[in-house]
């Protein structure tokens, strides 16, 4: 599902990166959403792109983005940096979450890098309105290039900081992971750049910290498994098409030439906007969305980036 809203303000909030205000068009509400989730906006040129929801989940006035106006940017950015202006309406879809909070912890420990500080610091406003233990890490290359400071030292909440450039060069996620042994129940959550995200991992795996969660925002290549296979036949079952796939094309182009009605957002398998129902077959999940447990029982997959292991592949589209 999609609506209109408009843009409210923009502001520099550091170093490339400014945060859109959304606000409902007049006669619509927003739909509400939890801490950690993300919106799609409809930009000019067909571009989709995920941005963090950043603001208290308890708002239901607003949506707040943080947008980093990437060096490779596909357009999308771009456009939200150069072209976007007060006043103009925007299309957006309703809020999704794969990057979900668990209230129940007993103590959480909240780690952005950069830009990644979007859902990091909507997790925090959510805990605190709890009255939750929790803490930031918040890691960037200097303070100029990193956002929402001012709203991070508002937070009642030890915050450890650690610049690039202050401390001649990037943190050990290791070190600061260690001097945070879990207490009953405690959660550890990383949202930034790929090589933060795989420092955490290996972290929280050497250290045996079970309850670690991620969220992306770009994608790591996932090969295909062995058993995948190249050619395979696929039936949409609401449409009532059948196709091919072969060692030439893929199952995302095929469903973009036939036109079907599928929210390609990301096309990295990193949002979950195109989730579809499977209803018989096996995928070669290749995105980082779903958990093991979901990708083990088959039930939907992301068709932007996966592929398929039997001979017939039938989808609820």
């Amino acid at each position: 599902m999609t609506m209109k809203v408009w843009v409210h303000t923009l502001q520099f909030e550091a170093q490339n990166i400014i945060s859109v205000e959304l606000r409902p068009i007049p006669g619509q509400k927003l739909v509400p959403f939890q801490a950690g989730s993300h919106i799609d906006l409809h930009l000019p040129g067909n571009l989709i792109r995920s941005y963090s929801l950043a603001n208290d989940s308890r708002e239901t006035h607003r949506y707040l983005l943080g947008v980093l106006k990437e060096k490779s940017s596909r357009g999308g950015s771009v456009y939200v940096h150069e072209q976007l202006r007060v006043g103009m309406q925007l299309t957006i879809s309703e809020p999704r979450n794969n990057f979900p909070l668990h209230e129940e912890a007993v103590h959480s420990v909240l780690i952005a890098g950069g830009i990644g500080i979007t859902p990091i610091l909507s997790m925090a406003k959510r805990l605190q309105a709890l009255n939750k233990s929790f803490e930031i890490l918040a890691l960037g290359r200097s303070r100029n290039a990193f956002a929402f400071a001012d709203d991070i030292a508002e937070l009642k909440c030890h915050v450890h900081w650690h610049f690039d450039d202050v401390s001649n060069g990037p943190p050990n996620l290791y070190e600061l992971l260690h001097a945070r042994p879990p207490k009953s129940n405690s959660h550890y959550y990383a949202c930034g750049p790929a090589a933060m995200l795989e420092a955490f991992e290996t972290a929280c795996q050497t250290l045996g910290y079970v309850n670690h969660h991620i969220e992306r925002f770009a994608a790591v290549e996932v090969k295909a498994a062995d058993d995948a296979r190249q050619s395979f036949t696929v039936e949409l079952r609401k449409s009532g098409k059948t196709f091919e796939v072969t060692h030439d094309t893929n199952l995302h182009q095929q469903l973009i030439l036939l036109k079907i009605n599928v929210p390609f957002s990301c096309e990295e398998g990193i949002c979950g906007a195109c989730e579809t129902q499977v209803l018989e077959g096996t995928p070669d999940h290749r995105d980082m969305v779903l958990s093991s447990a979901e990708q083990a029982s088959n039930r939907v997959m992301m068709v932007c980036v996966s592929g398929c292991k039997t001979e017939r592949l039938v989808l609820n589209l």
